[in-house]
């Protein structure tokens, strides 16, 4: 009886184990990792992408009758594989294509190619998923997969990004190779399965698996290609029947200590780095032949591993930390090309505010530009491709040659907008008989600073402020031997205009801007000193009781090139002395040819722009890695900066700060709009153009210097060698350039960091107000002043207002950033009556329609929320 108990016990025990562990759904993806530009080049790619998308379609057809489990699916890692397809075959062929995407059995994520986001401007990352945003609307269908793969890190605000965009579900796999972390380093993750989470708390589902590259690992997961082990493999069936085994022994839901105590699991990718991944029935066979009663498998789409995830386990792990930058880092081995990127990202502002003055006058007047603009987006989604490496199979003369292409049409679309359409605005404000000009403000605030206007007539001039008919401060300054008027204009509207008169006569008398005594520069707010060598080595702040703003570290002092002797340089002069602006010049050989102008304005303690300017420029090749150091006198800051979508602070998650503190790297931060270095009530807010990143202090891969007072933004240069063979990453030599510009402002604040005031301070200096001639016959706008759009709450910020994507009767497109941590729901106040108004993604699909009162709007953000919103107009 005793020995029967014991049986029946064991059976009770096996009947548990079974209870406890149920079946197992496994997901087997498969695609082709696209290495744009690295494997092979342009011509060779398009055409891949084109026939293997032919195959795929064909496995999809004939396997269509197989039970779903078994049919043939593939995909993407790229829209442009769709957009590759959509130009090479017809229309019908295209429209079978998005039938399969409608079907499942072809995925596609919003991303254009898979890129590295950490050197990205917010707005870039969003302008190359626009394509995807196309075909959503055009196709009625929606895109929940986003991807960032191969690179080792992410940024934090991306999942904001992509999130606002519509994407629901991203995975990871990082490469094994050219990372300056080690493989013990990264082969623990807290988290595989997580909610991928920004400030604003919106998130995308994520699967990143624990990488383990080392050679006796015998395990893809976490890679790029996890369904694969061998690269060169003989026999996929019996390769990929062995993933799913791996799979399989991966879900634990029985062990106290397991990795991942989940049901569900997947294993995408399988391309690697090969051109062309012609593998379908393998797929179908391994999942046919590993499906059994304990276990279900699936050819899979990667959505639907997705949506089995998010029903089965809807209370997942949050993360909300950035894992730093690092194959981000190789585009400032091109960096004037890179800043000619980031500095046209900055003029769209300006140019689409313009562009969507003229279009409610005149919604058809850049319709030819069209074909441009759809270009630049393809452009801002492959500028960051991943293999900024540079180090395959096309050589880097090619690359560098393809990367100048795509800044060349980011650039050239930006340009033209810009220039159609400050001049069609100035053809709709009537002329008068003395020359005028209008002066525009992009930004969504009331506006005090300075205005140049290009002039070629005679001097000397008087400017008059026609609204109150009253003379403006002016000079003549010239700049990149050009002439200018420069005024300083006073109350400038948000999104919107003033207008000036310029008539002939001496301008009123005012004193300079600035005294100037030798290598010193004095205004109400700030007295400086700007070394021969271009370091400026003595800030005092007025505001703060003659406060040092300055002090060395390591040798090196404020907007310092790394010279040994600070001395070592041309004798300072004085330029474009007047009563708006003085400015300082230096040149200097050492370390390398450069030249730096700092520039002071007429201000009081409370008036007037309250900003040193800094414009560097080095005009030499250089093949090192350089950096401009800003060194300050203050007591262990705590450093604010803007990342991709999100204002981070640059300490670990251990201490407050929004940096993980496992797997990520910590030597390089990103540098977008500014950097703010504050202790308790006092503080310095650097404003960017030109640098991708900076380091802190003496910052290492794993170390972060989160007290330091010292901030080196990067100014070029190959920062990495591999670990495996010590090859430099990059493109060598900077591509030959040898003429580089780089731009900063800075201003102090006698309080507490404040991120509105920061991000301000740092768009008014990056978005100058733009000046055209008037040149109209009649009064399409008013002749003295207009102001379009006022977001009803100053710390909600206007991101960009624009044209709708889908033609003139779509209205226009306003995105806009509720700035500190608070929710708000303002009331959007509009010049015109607002007939219909959507709230949609940032690639403009509308999600919810909004009720307008009139010319008002009331809208609702979430804390540090980015929305976008289309505003059709009665006019």
């Amino acid at each position: 009886m005793v020995k029967y108990t014991f049986l029946f016990l064991l059976l009770l025990a096996g009947l548990s184990i079974v209870t406890a562990q149920p079946v197992k759904r496994l997901y087997i993806a498969n695609d082709d990792h696209t290495d744009y530009m690295w494997t092979a080049n342009e011509a060779k790619y398009d055409t891949a992408f084109v026939q293997m998308l032919d195959f795929y379609l064909k496995q999809i057809d004939s396997t269509k009758n197989n039970p779903p489990d078994f049919q043939a699916r593939f995909n993407c890692d790229g829209s442009y594989w769709l957009r590759a397809y959509q130009k090479y075959r017809s229309p019908a062929q295209f429209n079978r294509l998005i039938a399969a995407v409608k079907s499942g059995h072809i995925g596609s994520p919003l991303n254009t190619l898979v890129s590295t986001y950490g050197a990205q401007p917010t707005e870039a990352v969003l302008r190359g998923m626009y394509y995807a945003g196309q075909l959503e609307r055009q196709y009625k269908l929606r895109f929940t997969l986003a991807e960032a793969m191969e690179n080792n890190t992410l940024p934090l605000g991306l999942s904001s990004l992509w999130a606002g965009s519509g994407a629901k579900y991203s995975w990871k796999g990082i490469g094994g190779y050219g990372s300056q972390m080690t493989y013990e380093y990264r082969a623990n993750r807290r988290n595989q399965l997580y909610r991928y989470t920004g400030l604003d708390a919106s998130s995308v589902l994520m699967k990143w698996y624990t990488y383990d590259g080392r050679p006796k690992a015998h395990t893809p997961f976490g890679g790029y290609a996890e369904c694969r082990l061998i690269i060169k493999t003989v026999n996929p069936t019996k390769e990929i029947g062995q993933i799913v085994d791996q799979l399989d022994a991966y879900c634990d839901t029985i062990s106290t200590k397991s990795t991942y105590p989940y049901n569900v699991a997947g294993a995408f990718g399988y391309g690697h780095d090969d051109l062309e991944t012609y593998v379908s029935n393998p797929f179908i066979e391994a999942a046919r032949n590993g499906t059994n009663a304990s276990r279900k498998v699936r050819v899979s789409n990667e959505e639907d591993f997705f949506e089995d995830v998010a029903r089965s386990y809807p209370k997942l792990p949050s993360e909300s930390v950035s894992y730093g930058n690092e194959w981000d880092l190789y585009c400032a081995s091109m960096n004037e090309t890179t800043a000619q990127v980031r500095r046209s990202t900055e003029k769209l502002r300006a140019a689409e505010a313009l562009a969507s003055l003229v279009a409610l006058k005149k919604p058809s007047f850049a319709n030819h530009l069209t074909p441009a603009k759809e270009l630049a987006w393809e452009s801002f989604g492959m500028y960051w491709e991943h293999n900024w490496t540079a180090d395959g199979p096309v050589k880097q003369p090619v690359r560098a040659t393809w990367q100048n292409k795509l800044q060349r049409q980011i650039t050239g679309y930006v340009d033209s907008l810009f220039i159609l359409s400050a001049n069609t605005l100035g053809g709709q404000i009537r002329k008068a008989a003395n020359p005028r000009f209008f002066v525009f403000n992009p930004l969504s605030w009331l506006r005090n600073d300075i205005a140049d206007l290009a002039y070629t007539g005679t001097d000397p001039v008087r400017v008059i402020d026609v609204a109150t008919n009253k003379e403006v401060a002016s000079q003549v300054v010239t700049k990149g031997g050009r002439r200018f008027v420069r005024i300083y204009a006073e109350n400038i509207p948000s999104v919107g205009y003033k207008v000036f008169e310029i008539r002939a006569g001496t301008p009123t008398a005012r004193p300079a801007a600035a005294t100037v005594s030798g290598e010193y520069m004095q205004n109400g707010r700030y007295r400086l000193r700007l070394s021969p060598s271009g370091a400026i080595t003595e800030i005092v702040d007025n505001q703060a009781k003659g406060r040092q703003l300055v002090k060395p570290i390591d040798g090196k002092y404020v907007n310092d090139l790394g010279v040994s002797n600070v001395n070592d340089g041309n004798p300072v002069v004085a330029e474009n002395v007047g009563p708006v602006s003085v400015t300082l010049k230096a040149v200097s050989l050492v370390p390398v040819p450069h030249t730096v102008r700092v520039t002071l304005f007429a201000n009081s303690r409370t008036a007037g722009p309250q900003r040193i300017e800094i414009e560097d420029s080095i005009q030499a090749n250089f093949a090192d890695v350089k950096t401009w150091a800003f060194s300050f006198n203050l007591a262990k800051p705590t450093t604010r900066h803007e990342e991709v979508g999100a204002i981070l602070t640059a300490k670990k998650e251990t201490r407050g700060g929004h940096y993980a503190a496992q797997n990520a790297r910590l030597d390089w931060q990103t540098f977008n709009h500014f950097a703010d270095m504050s202790e308790a009530n006092y503080g310095v807010t650097l404003s960017n153009v030109d640098c991708s990143f900076f380091k802190l202090g003496r910052s290492t891969v794993d170390s972060l210097w989160e007290q330091s007072s010292q901030l080196s933004a990067l100014a070029g240069g190959q920062v990495d060698t591999k670990r495996e063979d010590k090859g430099v990453l990059g493109i060598f030599g900077q591509n030959g350039q040898k003429g580089f510009r780089y731009q900063f402002a800075l201003t102090t604040h006698a309080a507490d960091f404040e991120p509105v005031v920061a991000m301000k301070f740092s768009l008014e200096h990056q978005n100058p107000l733009v000046t055209g001639p008037i040149t109209g016959s009649a009064d399409t706008y008013p002749a003295s002043t207009f102001s379009l759009l006022n977001t009803g709450d100053p710390k909600v910020l206007l991101w960009s207002l624009k044209p709708a994507e889908d033609g003139d009767r779509q209205g226009l497109v306003a995105r806009l950033w509720n700035i500190p941590g608070k929710p708000v729901s303002p009331v959007l106040q509009l010049a015109l009556p607002i007939r219909q108004a959507w709230q949609t993604t940032h690639i403009e699909t509308n999600e919810r329609l909004l009720k307008p009162t009139g010319n008002q709007l009331r809208v609702s953000f979430a804390p540090t929320q980015l929305n976008t919103y289309r505003l059709q107009f009665t006019n």
